[in-house]
């Protein structure tokens, strides 16, 4: 039986993932977590096969997320099921220890086949998204500026050109109003804009904004 840890802040999406999960009869939902600090508690207190792991929950959340629970326990598997579509989100997911990558429109039959490949030791993306890694590896980062951000600048940009104020940043990141300021400073020097409209026409040029066309 494949042990699963089920990660996302929304209610109705883990009750759904659920039902999917348990006609399979080989897959467990073992533990539910809602925040980054609930997917930290349940994984130090017991082992599981696989956490399938939402992006974007309360408190910490995304890439840190990952690399906090690959801390914990180096050899569990991750797969990221989330809404952000972008090529780089699955480029830093992988790279910060992450199996798999699957976005929230992925039917049924795809997400049981990425955790059974998961658990069994490898690793699994869809076919559109495998292509557009090769091509994004294949690419000197230098040409894109965006690629020099660290993680959390990287997350503060998303959340800045998704419409975010600084003040709701620093809330919904556990960080105080002047670091979200620092990381914006840094964002905008790093990419070489001289102000939020640039970082967004940078963002909308460069399709690095949600499909879904809010921060989260």
């Amino acid at each position: 039986m494949i042990e699963v840890l089920l990660a996302d802040d929304h209610a109705i999406v883990r009750a759904g993932l659920k039902e999917i999960l348990a006609d399979t009869g080989d897959i467990r939902v073992a533990a539910e977590a809602a925040n980054g600090q609930e997917v930290l508690d349940r994984v130090r207190a017991r082992d599981y096969d696989v956490v399938v792991l939402d992006l974007s929950m309360p408190g910490r959340s995304g890439i840190e997320l990952i690399k906090l629970v690959k801390d914990e326990k180096p050899g569990l598997r991750i797969l990221v099921l989330t809404m952000h579509g972008e090529t780089q989100y699955a480029v830093r997911a992988l790279k910060a220890g992450a199996s798999g990558y699957l976005t929230k429109e992925t039917a049924a039959d795809e997400l049981v086949a990425a955790i059974r490949r998961i658990a069994a030791g490898g690793a699994y993306v869809n076919a559109g998204t495998a292509e557009r890694l090769a091509l994004e590896f294949s690419r000197p980062a230098a040409a894109e500026p965006h690629t020099s951000l660290s993680d959390r600048e990287f997350q503060v940009f998303r959340l800045i050109v998704g419409g975010a104020t600084v003040t709701g940043i620093a809330a919904k990141l556990s960080l105080s109003v002047k670091t979200v300021s620092t990381h914006k400073t840094r964002i905008l020097q790093k990419m070489g804009l001289a102000n939020q409209a640039e970082l967004v026409r940078y963002a909308v040029r460069h399709r690095l904004l949600d499909e879904t066309g809010g921060p989260d």
